[in-house]
């Protein structure tokens, strides 16, 4: 039932647009119908794999490297005061600096290589992890942790044993935004300054007025992001298994 639910919507989606594309008789060249730009796919496929690949990596080493400094950032922030006076600036402007700016410094910087994408990734990945984990960390209810230190428990054991697995439920909706927004960072990066990747093979195509070859790089990305989506959802929901999944809506 879990897989049906997005199939019929995907379903439904490719008939709306191959509807919308007969009756308003859109070009090719501007829309191309679903059809052909499957066909297209197929055609191609080892290309666009190839290049999904490279896409791939630089999305996952992008939410590697971005977690593991959004949640030592959140860490020191929650346990050092005057690392939060230095860490909380560099947050704000991480968001502050638009990253699309920052993706032509990145690639003058470290080349077109696969290091200056994964750098765009990490950049729009450390904002929602250091921001969730932070403030789950910080809204630990105090009871808690005054009860673990008056039976003696060390900063570690009520870190490892408390506040951590108290804070699990907000790290892991920083790292779904991660997830969602990963793709953005690897693309853009791409579109900058790249000679392999789908971001590149878009730009490739529109250059040379395959439309359908475009929409079908595009097509590749959309069920890749999908696909790093759920997949981490999975494996979150394995993590905080013994957090409730209750019906959100007002009763």
């Amino acid at each position: 039932m879990k897989l049906l639910r997005p199939a019929l919507v995907f379903g439904g989606l490719l008939v709306i647009w191959h509807v919308a594309v007969s009756i308003f008789e859109i070009a090719p060249f501007i829309l191309p119908g679903p059809v052909s730009v499957l066909a297209v796919a197929f055609e191609r496929a080892d290309i666009l794999l190839g290049h999904a690949g490279i896409t791939l990596a630089e999305i996952l080493l992008g939410l590697l490297f971005g977690t593991i400094l959004g949640a030592s950032s959140a860490l020191m922030m929650a346990y050092f005061r005057q690392a939060r006076s230095w860490l909380l600036p560099v947050l704000v402007i991480s968001q502050a600096i638009p990253v699309f700016a920052l993706a032509p410094v990145l690639v003058l910087w470290f080349g077109y290589g696969i290091v200056p994408k994964v750098a765009m990734a990490t950049l729009i990945i450390y904002f929602p992890v250091t921001a969730a984990f932070y403030d789950g960390l910080r809204r630990t209810e105090t009871g808690w942790i005054d009860l673990a230190q008056t039976m003696g428990a060390s900063k570690a054991a009520v870190l490892l044993q408390i506040r951590f697995p108290a804070a699990l439920p907000a790290f892991a909706s920083g790292l779904r935004v991660a997830a969602a927004v990963a793709p953005i960072g690897a693309v853009v990066g791409e579109w900058v300054g790249a000679s392999a990747g789908l971001g590149y093979y878009m730009l490739l195509m529109n250059g040379r007025v395959q439309t359908a070859a475009m929409f079908a790089a595009l097509f590749v990305l959309a069920i890749m992001s999908v696909c790093i989506y759920f997949a981490i959802d999975a494996a979150l929901r394995r993590l905080i298994s013994w957090q409730p999944d209750g019906d959100p809506s007002i009763r």
